[in-house]
């Protein structure tokens, strides 16, 4: 077997669903079709691209270097003959995007402006990924980068584009001194007696899931601190035991703080890059994406908390 153009869109189509059966609807063809190629190209490839679960699939490690790149192909097939943005006349050169609590941003920002010097980028910051697809589709923003679950897939109209950038384990932040702080992995039940520190309503399915993860280890908080702020802040308040608080992967603790994964890994988060599909180039959708994937590439490689549980749940390629 040799790689098609047809095979790179199939591993695209997974990665953006999160599902198999969803890509086959998008490809109009049978989910034991797309699972079978999806089989066939993960011999080729030495190891597994995505891992099944009971919520949908993921991309490995592996699986995300091969669909970054699979996306850059498949751009530049798709981009033959076409003009660039700039050739186009009446082109508007401002981007409007909104960004909901994300770390790749600021390397987003940084990458487009590199590859599209000649983009002007108006950045507001809007929390809920909700608002974020209502601003789309009112006229306000041209593309956001928003989040959502696993099961909880941020919905929108047909005006609105969406493509995940990356699916990743939520972890836990602890006190340096907390009794499970020294452990790799961190039961949710053995979390039960603590305070949390839990973000609001974001429109997606937050915080809804996290207390399904609640419930799903037998406990209810007895104590809930609703908190939208500086990251920072959080982490003082944690590291001087006012409570603990659910994360983002590839956050890094200040002294007194240590971040660990959660044993089963229950908690998931999609980035997800949304767009108004009259009003940004495919130009720019694809230089966006590309810079959201290095930058969270270049984030993890800085998170030695994350490396650690990469290591012992995702399969790397024989060499």
């Amino acid at each position: 077997m040799e790689l098609e153009l047809r095979h790179l869109r199939i591993l695209c189509t997974i990665a953006d669903t999160m599902s198999l059966g969803r890509t086959a609807t998008v490809l109009g063809c049978s989910q034991p079709a797309v699972s079978s190629q999806l089989k066939r190209i993960e011999r080729l490839m030495g190891a597994d691209l995505f891992v099944r679960g009971s919520s949908g699939v993921t991309p490995t490690r592996f699986g995300v270097e091969v669909v970054v790149q699979a996306r850059e192909i498949v751009a530049l097939a798709g981009a033959i003959g076409r003009r660039s943005t700039a050739e186009r006349p009446g082109t508007d050169r401002v981007l409007r995007l909104a960004a909901t609590n994300t770390p790749i941003l600021p390397g987003l920002l940084q990458r487009t402006r590199t590859v599209l010097p000649a983009l002007t980028t108006q950045v507001s910051s809007v929390y809920s990924s909700a608002e974020i697809v209502g601003l789309l589709e009112d006229g306000t923003l041209d593309v956001g980068v928003a989040v959502d679950y696993p099961g909880s897939e941020l919905g929108h109209s047909e005006a609105v584009v969406r493509r995940g950038i990356v699916t990743e384990p939520s972890f836990v932040a602890l006190p340096a001194d907390h009794p499970a702080s020294t452990r790799l992995d961190v039961s949710l039940h053995d979390l039960a007696d603590d305070a949390w520190f839990l973000t609001p309503d974001d429109g997606a399915g937050w915080p809804g899931v996290c207390y399904d993860a609640f419930r799903a280890a037998g406990f209810t908080p007895a104590t809930v601190h609703e908190f939208l702020g500086d990251r920072d802040q959080l982490q003082r308040m944690i590291a001087d035991g006012l409570g603990i608080s659910v994360v983002q992967a590839t956050c890094k603790p200040i002294p007194g703080v240590v971040v660990r994964a959660l044993a089963g890994t229950p908690l998931w988060c999609r980035y997800v890059l949304v767009w108004h599909r009259e009003r940004v180039s495919d130009e720019v959708v694809e230089t966006l994406f590309g810079a959201a994937l290095a930058a969270y590439e270049e984030l993890i490689a800085r998170a030695p908390h994350f490396q650690r549980w990469a290591a012992r749940h995702y399969r790397t390629p024989c060499t």
